[in-house]
């Protein structure tokens, strides 16, 4: 299906890191059209807080858990909070935002974390942060469908969610995805035999098989390098607010912050993950 363009943004708790610097009110200067700036001259939507939008579900990256949104991403935006002085507040928006970059032009919020693969086509409209995350597509099947690797899905029924580098994928190989409007209706669609088989980012596919009624009824026969690597985006020309979100990433993977939470939210730690080199863009 197609995302619900017209769903309202929905405001969720995150767990972040408590404030510890004033803000300084008064017009940005980096980019971004903020009313408030915090350390650093960091510009901001609203005083207080750093407001990112997100598309939920899509774990590990980001979910709700006990009514708090939870996640590698969110862990780590937590970071750029704190040493920005502020807390971390998200807004659940449509997916296809983020590559309009639509509520960072109208400035509901300050940056978008959404596992987002960084390509050219989306950074015409949003800039994005150095790589954070490199990420391959997986293919997960029915282990009763007979489907043993990304070759063996021509004609079959194989799903992917809607507006995402799997999709793309899937379509630029010749096969005809149905499109679900979240990683939790892929999943859905696999369980009740809509489809029977999902291309989709490795890490969720990941934390799906953590579940052992999945790993009883499902299998990854293919791993796919797709060279993708997921970044943050920011309003076009929000300098500051990219520089911020850069050395936040580039302090994590030297402390061992990044290693620890990829351990804690993805699995076995890939050094892989931490190498990426620098966004172009």
């Amino acid at each position: 299906m197609n995302p619900v363009l017209g769903r309202r943004p929905r405001i969720l708790a995150a767990t972040t890191a408590a404030a510890g610097l004033l803000l300084v009110a008064g017009c940005s200067s980096g980019g971004g059209g903020g009313k408030t700036t915090a350390s650093g001259g960091v510009p901001l939507v609203k005083a207080g807080q750093l407001t990112t939008c997100t598309h939920l579900p899509y774990p590990p990256f980001q979910s709700e858990i006990d009514g708090t949104v939870q996640g590698f991403d969110v862990s780590l935006i937590d970071l750029v909070a704190k040493d920005l002085g502020v807390k971390q507040d998200i807004v659940d928006t449509p997916f296809e935002n983020f590559k309009t970059g639509a509520f960072l032009n109208s400035e509901q919020c300050d940056l978008a974390a959404a596992g987002m693969t960084i390509t050219p086509e989306r950074a015409k409209n949003v800039d994005f942060s150095d790589p954070y995350f490199d990420a391959t597509q997986a293919v997960l099947v029915d282990k009763k469908s007979g489907i043993g690797s990304f070759a063996d899905l021509k004609g079959k029924k194989v799903g992917a969610q809607a507006q995402t580098t799997g999709e793309e994928y899937a379509k630029s190989k010749g096969l005809d995805p149905v499109s679900f409007e979240s990683s939790d209706a892929v999943l859905n669609g696999l369980r009740t035999g809509q489809v029977q088989a999902v291309v989709i980012d490795y890490p969720v596919v990941q934390g799906w098989l953590k579940d052992k009624a999945n790993a009883d009824g499902f299998k990854v026969v293919d791993n796919l390098n797709t060279g993708e690597q997921y970044g943050f985006t920011v309003k076009k020309g929000n300098t500051k607010l990219v520089a911020a979100i850069n050395k936040a990433i580039k302090d994590a993977k030297a402390d061992g912050t990044y290693k620890k939470l990829y351990e804690k939210w993805i699995g076995p730690y890939d050094a892989a993950a931490a190498s990426a080199s620098p966004s172009a863009s």
